[in-house]
This record gives C-alpha cells, structure tokens and sequence, in this order.
C-alpha cells in the first residue's frame, strides 16, 4: 500500500477529530461563548449541512487543480477555519468557523479517497479505501476523547489550536510524500463534463440511496448511545467512556475487514452488514436493561456499520466513477444518512422513549437490504478487468484479462455494477 494512503488517512483524522470535538466540549463552550447548550449542539448540525452542501461545490471549484495543490488548498481552508474557531469572540464567529471547516472537511473527504483510487491498483482500492477510512474511525476513537481531554485541562479554545496544530503538521507530511497527479481532464478522463454525466444513471443515485441509508441506520442508533446506557442499560457516567472506546475499537477492526472483502465482495457485504446490523439494532432495543447484552450489540453495531465505507465507496466508483465529484458527493450522502438518523432518532426520543432510535435504525438498516434488491438479484459474477477504450468501452475481445495500468482499466463489481470510464482519475 503507497504511504501517501496513510497520509491521507491522518488528514482525514484532523477533520473528523474537528467534526466532533463540540459534542465532548458543549458546557465549556456555553458558557465561553455565552450561548445555551442546544445552541452548542446546533454547531455539529451546521458543520454536517456544510458538509452536505458545500462540499460539491467547492470540490467543482477546485477541479481545475492538480490533486496535491487542491489538497493543501483545502487544508489551508480547514486550518482558518480552526483558526477562527479558536479565536472566535462570539457565537456567530464560531458558527461561521464551523461552516468553513465543515465545507473544506468534505472536499477533502471525496478528494482523499479519488488520489487513493488513483494511487493504487484497482483490484487493491477497496483495502486503500479502508485505510484512508481509518482516519475517520480513528477521529471517532482517539481524535474525540484527544481533544475533549485538551480542552477540559486547558479550556475549549485549546481544542480547537490542538486541531490546527494537527493540520499543520498533515499538510506538512502532505506536501512532502503526497507525490504529484495529473489534474482532471489532462489523461482524458476525470473532466468535469464526464464527472456530471454519470450522475445520469439511476444506478448511481440507488448506490447513493443506501450509503444514505447504511449510515442513518447507524448514527440513528450511535447519537444516543450514552443516554441509552446510562438511562437504560444502568451503566454510570464514568464508565460510559470506556464502553464508547470499545465501540470505537470494533469500528477500526470492521473497517479493516471490510475493507478486504470489499474489493470482491462488493455487494455481498452489504447485504451481510445490514442484515447484520438490523438483528443489532433491535437487539439492542429489545435487551438495552441487560448491561452485558446492551454493550455486546453495541460494540456488533461498531463492527457493522459505518464499517461498510470502503464497500459503500467501491460500488459507487464502479457505478459512477473514481473521481473526485463522485466520491464529494458520494461523502454528501453519507453526511445527510448523519443528519436524518441523528435528527428523527431525537425526534422519536421525545415521543417513543431512548429505545426508539435504536428500532429507527433498524427499519433504516432494513430500507437498506431493500436498496440492495435490484443488485443482489441480479446474477453474481467474480471480478474480471476490463480494459477501455474510453469511458464506458470494452476493448474488444480484452474481457478477462488483467491490465494492470490504473488509467486502463476497471474491476467489472459484483451483482452487476455498471463501469463508467477508466479507474484512474485524477483529482
């Protein structure tokens, strides 16, 4: 695996670590900011829709670039961002920090996964993608518990300079080992005319569909998890911290799972990981007051859900393709599976009792098998490369041999996903 991969993964880990840090810090911030403690929470809500929103934009904005100058761009973007978090005077100034950082957090998310696509060889990306994924499993099981112990030692603000730091240093590492990539377009393939186009087929926009589904199955369930155990299941304020840390621990070994079986398994794992995380989730719900059983389904949830990235991701390459557009947009779906599970999980909280996300999540897990349908009937092929003569053309009589060039050829995906183009674009 190129080191560059892993390079991508800790800038990954800054963004993520940014993502959550409000959730650890909310009475310190109140009270800094003068704002009440839902106010707080809204910020993680203005960051996701940034998220959502921005992030294709400013991905289009920058696809004139090569990938390594759009990615320092981007940090430097995320880096003020922080900045402005860490100095912001008012509630309004730190709303603003989040919609920056929120927006830069995105592009670099779809733009980290197109330069590990165009970095590795195809029958490899789904393991690449997992690795730079762990950046964002890592956010959630060392990057969270960081820095909410820098900022209850040494006040909120200190977080937020802890993350610059952070960024400095993964641009830094970026800017030396990250080697140099053509830009879109310069190969032929990745321009912005080609990226639009694939969102043309309505093959993309199902795969699309149960990524949003996949991850709201899970956050409906995972935004709750402390209420839940220590209202429910019985467990103490003090010990709930560990049991997140487990959580987070089953999230990195899923993930590198996953991210093995992804390349050939593309279909069949999500299957298996929703079906999965279905029988977890309602588990969960039917046997929260069992302590012991409670913690053992939430950690089956860890290794089931928002593990299912590099699969989620490796099919929605193959049905569109690798490129930067795609995989932004492809982060903007999974963001708003963020917004809906952990947005209608409270809705429910209110009306139905804490044990209602957790029966949320899993009719969303099940809405997921039933996105699944259309590709899981149809009949299972192995992996075959396929060279191209462009976008959407088999070379003729090629099928079924091996090309190892990147620019050259595309893992035909099980269950029939479509190929769209060359695997190697450049961001």
């Amino acid at each position: 695996m190129p080191r560059a991969v892993y390079i991508l993964a800790l800038g990954i880990f800054a963004m993520v670590t940014s993502e959550f840090v409000v959730a650890g810090l909310m009475p310190q911030m109140a009270e800094g900011l003068g704002a009440s403690i839902p106010e707080i929470g809204y910020l993680i809500t203005v960051f996701a829709v940034a998220m959502a929103v921005g992030g294709p934009v400013l991905t289009v904005a920058l696809m004139r670039l090569r990938p390594k100058p759009a990615l320092l761009l981007l940090f430097a973007v995320f880096l003020a961002g922080n900045l402005m978090a860490a100095t912001a005077p008012t509630y309004g100034v730190m709303v603003t920090a989040r919609v920056v950082t929120g927006v830069a957090s995105q592009a670099f998310f779809g733009l980290a996964v197109s330069v590990s696509s165009s970095l590795t060889r195809e029958e490899v990306r789904g393991r690449a993608i997992a690795v730079v994924m762990n950046g964002l499993m890592l956010g959630t099981l060392l990057g969270l518990p960081m820095a909410t112990f820098i900022g209850g030692r040494a006040g909120w603000r200190a977080a937020f300079w802890a993350i610059a730091v952070l960024t400095v240093v993964a641009a830094a590492v970026t800017m030396a080992l990250v080697p140099r990539l053509d830009r879109p377009g310069s190969s032929g393939t990745g321009t912005f005319r080609e990226e639009v186009r694939v969102f043309r087929a309505p093959r993309l926009w199902l795969a699309l569909l149960t990524s949003t589904l996949i991850i709201g199955a899970t956050f409906s369930a995972f935004s709750y998890f402390n209420p839940i155990l220590t209202e429910v299941s019985g467990f103490d304020e003090a010990t709930v911290p560990a049991l997140l840390i487990a959580y987070g621990a089953a999230t990195v070994i899923g993930n590198h799972v996953v991210g093995r079986l992804a390349d050939r398994r593309t279909i069949g794992v999500q299957v298996a990981g929703l079906a999965l995380n279905a029988l977890f989730l309602a588990g969960f719900a039917l046997l929260a007051e069992a302590g012991a059983a409670a913690v053992a389904l939430m950690i089956g949830i860890g290794l089931v859900g928002v593990t299912m990235n590099p699969a989620m991701a490796t099919r929605v390459q193959r049905t569109g393709n690798a490129g930067p557009l795609v995989n932004t947009v492809h982060s903007s779906f999974i963001t708003l599976g963020v917004i809906i599970g952990s947005s209608a999980g409270g809705a429910l909280v209110g009306l139905f009792g804490l044990r209602a996300p957790l029966w949320l999540g899993a009719a969303l897990a099940v809405l997921g098998l039933v996105s699944l349908l259309p590709r899981a009937a149809r009949r299972g092929s192995v992996p075959v490369a396929v060279p191209t003569d462009g976008p959407g053309r088999e070379s003729a009589g090629k099928r079924g041999h091996t090309v190892s060039g990147i620019a050259s050829s595309m893992v035909s995906p099980v269950a029939g996903d479509d190929i769209h183009g060359p695997g190697r674009t450049a961001g």
